[in-house]
């Protein structure tokens, strides 16, 4: 019977020593890909406020050229007028022109500015918008990676447990006593491996 015990105890050491060192694999692996989803989050959004500035840049632009055009037709100087008119950008134009549409002088229903109206659609604002939605995909993902790596440090204790449940059963004199820190031993290993198996595993590549 005391082999027996000896024998439970030393696959009880083995078992959870290699649970141990994988469970400390993983944490490592998944504190690493943690850290390259946040990189990943934080280069997405220096992309997205290097686009947001371009866009605030072009609406300025667009007011400004807008605000010159306007001062020309309201002054009937239809020369000038075109003029501005013909260097509007590209992605402001079609805007204007929908505005004008409306009859904005004598409609009190149209919108007062062309900004207003839904044509007035910047590519560097949905870009910025897209690099934002992947900046926070990124954060989530990490933010599940830091999960991740913690419950494996977690198992890690979980796993030093059983082995120290393991290794002291040797020490001990009284047959019960060794049978009941093996079992003990043996159930927290049980129970840890179970939970790590259903977890998330990462490979280094």
């Amino acid at each position: 019977m005391t082999d027996r015990v000896e024998l439970a105890a030393t696959v009880l050491l083995a078992c959870a020593a290699l649970a141990t060192a994988w469970s400390s694999y993983q944490a490592s692996r998944w504190n690493g890909e943690q850290a390259k989803a946040f990189s990943r989050a934080n280069a997405s959004r220096i992309e997205s406020a290097k686009a947001a500035g371009l866009a605030n840049a072009q609406t300025q632009v667009d007011v400004a050229t807008f605000t010159q055009w306007v001062n020309a037709y309201a002054q009937e100087q239809t020369q000038l007028a075109d003029f501005y008119f013909r260097r509007f950008r590209k992605e402001f134009r079609p805007a204007v022109t929908a505005w004008i549409a409306t009859r904005p002088l004598k409609n009190p229903d149209a919108p007062l500015t062309p900004f207003a109206m839904p044509q007035y659609r910047l590519a560097a604002t949905a870009e910025a918008d897209r690099l934002e939605a992947t900046a926070d995909t990124f954060s989530a993902a990490a933010r599940r990676n830091v999960q991740r790596a913690t419950n494996y440090v977690l198992a890690v204790v979980l796993f030093a447990a059983a082995l120290f449940f393991a290794g002291i059963s040797t020490k001990l004199s009284q047959h019960r006593l060794r049978v009941g820190t093996v079992a003990l031993g043996s159930v927290l290993f049980v129970v840890t491996l179970a939970w790590v198996a259903t977890s998330p595993v990462s490979f280094s590549i």
